[in-house]
């Protein structure tokens, strides 16, 4: 847990709603004036675009290779609980950007796929938002999980993942089917030791399970859409959380456990604005107590 400056954590995997889950916090910090030093998973790869290429078409030339972006050869695990430890400290902290298309890249002069300089983050922001796959990552030297005071994971049913991940594999990149299993293969032990073990240290889970048939996903010639999803929302601790006002508020929506909400899968940025905006006031509530 951080000592003075509150760390909100979003981790999940490509095609989980992440991108979701940003824009609705964005939405909250600006409805609630909170300044936050906004910090995306992709910046702490190990590697710029082209060097990942290498590196990934040197791995489907060696056999065994488990080598994938999940994993800690792929990514500056270290880099990444240094920052959220100085940040929980002081309020800032060294980070970069990674410069996903030439959007981005122009205002820059340098390559789409390229980070920037490191810098600090500049002081006097109120929280530090994460969004990436290792925000609750652990290792035996080390665990970026303890930082974070709102851990939030966001994950697809595994079937799901799949079906995205071809679709995109298959359309934007051109790639075989074999070329796209192979790496699914290759991959599966740095999911399974690095990405699947964070959703147990989260507060909150979302998961959105398809409601159509997704068995076989290398068949799949559509990505089921939110409203052809339920979205399954898992609280760590149920102690405080208002079940009857969220079940009232989420149409559609009932509980399946204990701390357990299902509501359609539309629903998900309404959701999180119900359940986070309180959890943020009372990190706010803290931070001020702290001083």
């Amino acid at each position: 847990m951080s000592a003075k400056h509150p760390i909100i954590v979003v981790t999940g995997s490509s095609g989980a709603g992440t991108t979701t889950v940003t824009r609705t916090f964005q939405q909250i910090f600006r409805r609630e004036s909170i300044a936050a030093a906004i910090v995306e998973g992709d910046s702490f790869h190990r590697y710029d675009r082209v060097e990942m290429r290498a590196k990934v078409r040197e791995a489907g030339e060696t056999p065994n290779s488990t080598f994938s972006h999940f994993g800690p050869a792929a990514n500056l695990f270290e880099e990444l609980d240094t920052l959220f430890h100085q940040y929980g400290e002081t309020g800032t902290g060294r980070v970069r950007k990674y410069l996903h298309d030439a959007a981005e890249a122009a205002p820059t002069g340098q390559e789409p796929g390229t980070f920037t300089p490191w810098e600090d983050i500049e002081p006097g922001t109120d929280l530090l938002f994460y969004e990436g796959l290792h925000g609750c990552v652990r290792t035996e030297e080390l665990d970026v999980s303890r930082h974070g005071d709102l851990k939030i994971g966001v994950v697809p049913a595994v079937n799901l993942e799949w079906i995205q991940k071809i679709d995109r594999d298959r359309t934007l990149r051109g790639y075989s089917e074999e070329a796209i299993v192979d790496t699914i293969l290759r991959r599966m032990p740095d999911y399974v030791n690095y990405i699947c073990p964070q959703f147990s240290r989260t507060h909150v889970n979302f998961q959105r399970v398809p409601t159509v048939d997704t068995s076989n996903p290398f068949i799949a010639r559509d990505i089921p859409t939110p409203d052809e999803s339920m979205l399954v929302i898992r609280f760590a601790n149920p102690k405080g959380i208002d079940f009857p006002y969220l079940l009232s508020m989420l149409k559609d929506s009932f509980m399946s456990r204990a701390n357990t909400i299902v509501c359609p899968g539309g629903k998900m940025a309404l959701a999180m604005q119900l359940i986070f905006t309180p959890m943020i006031w009372q990190l706010m509530d803290r931070k001020k107590k702290a001083f």
